[in-house]
């Protein structure tokens, strides 16, 4: 147990999936899990801990913003023992040829802080996502009907974004989406020596201002589910 995850030693699985979403954990824990316990719910951040293909996972929310998922990392890492997180979670898309319902597998996050920026101090550290992790991902869209970028992200430390001069320059320079966490999940994989990936749906464009249906969402955030447990059970897959 630690101050913000109330699981016992040995609930968390070594493979993390991280929705910001609670509740989204605990739809993808029903869906696509079995035997699917309930090891953490303190501050309302929900977790689970099942099995699918017959190997173990958790599913465990991250909440919002690069702070809250460095919390949920740190902890899930250090002291539970996780070697495996995958962010799960929408974006926004940001190039002409990233459409709504899309998946982005974040190849780098770009940003203009996170959490780990006082331990750089000048240094711009350039966070990746893990190379196999990535792989796998890629090969595991080679069935679906989903359409797949692979790229750098943004992860912007507000929602409410009031620099569209800085948006511009980043969907000049080719990044394909922004969201909120991915950039502080790299800096604690490399810190720690763990994998990590972020994989994306496009739920909104900022150019084209689309949105996915609220209705719709569902069946578009279990392709991106599906893909991130294939990534990491590349020889479980169905």
């Amino acid at each position: 147990m630690t101050v913000h995850i109330g699981a016992a030693p040995g609930d968390i699985a070594e493979t993390v999936l991280m929705p910001g979403d609670p509740y989204r954990a605990r739809w993808a824990a029903e869906t696509f899990l079995t035997d699917a316990k309930l090891v953490n719910e303190v501050r309302g951040m929900l977790g689970y801990t099942g099995f699918w293909n017959g190997n173990r996972v958790t599913i465990h929310g991250s909440g919002m913003g690069m702070p809250s998922l460095s919390i949920y990392a740190n902890e899930l890492i250090r002291d539970y023992g996780a070697k495996t997180l995958i962010r799960i979670g929408s974006c926004g898309g940001m190039q002409p040829q990233v459409k709504i319902r899309d998946v982005i597998l974040a190849m780098t996050a770009t940003s203009l802080s996170t959490p780990s920026s006082g331990i750089f101090k000048e240094m711009n550290f350039a966070p990746c996502a893990d190379w196999s992790l990535l792989k796998a991902a890629y090969d595991a869209t080679a069935d679906t009907k989903v359409g797949v970028h692979v790229g750098g992200i943004y992860s912007s430390d507000v929602f409410y974004d009031e620099r569209p001069d800085l948006n511009e320059q980043l969907t000049r320079h080719g990044v394909l989406g922004v969201e909120m966490e991915a950039a502080e999940l790299y800096n604690l994989a490399a810190r720690y020596s763990v994998r990590a990936l972020a994989i994306l749906t496009v739920s909104d464009h900022l150019q084209t201002h689309e949105a996915l249906p609220s209705d719709q969402r569902e069946k578009s955030f279990g392709d991106m589910v599906e893909i991130a447990l294939r990534a990491a059970f590349p020889n479980s897959a169905k």
